[in-house]
């Protein structure tokens, strides 16, 4: 399944537009990532469990915006964006959202099921 942040992708057209597609995830702070964060709070740097766990976050909301854009038939999703919002103490929600197509090689004529659905009979 191809993904983009932009609208197209080169030497593709949009053949089929499914709609809106969306996968989130919420995860809690760890108390040992705390503890770690606030020491790195006082003497700088980068806080290494943080970024692991926005990247799994970030993984799993992908997945599951994906695995929606299959199950309507898409073979992409472009102008995918990505959110974040803290919805409890210590928990955040990342959430991955864009546009389920279905892509096909720029030039290409329709075939015979896409002509009975589109009139081109």
């Amino acid at each position: 399944m191809l993904m983009s942040n932009t609208e197209e992708i080169p030497g593709r057209s949009i053949r089929t537009f499914h709609g809106v597609v969306s996968g989130s995830t919420v995860r809690a702070k760890h108390i040992g990532r705390d503890i770690g964060a606030s020491l790195k709070n006082l003497v700088g740097g980068e806080l290494t469990g943080y970024t692991e766990l926005l990247t799994e976050a970030r993984r799993e909301a992908l997945q599951r915006m994906l695995s929606q854009a299959t199950e309507l038939g898409a073979n992409a999703v472009v102008n995918v964006r990505f959110t974040t919002s803290s919805v409890a103490a210590g928990a955040a929600e990342l959430y991955a959202y864009g546009t389920a197509v279905t892509l096909v090689p720029v030039g290409a004529t329709p075939d015979a099921r896409d002509a009975r659905l589109s009139g081109f009979e």
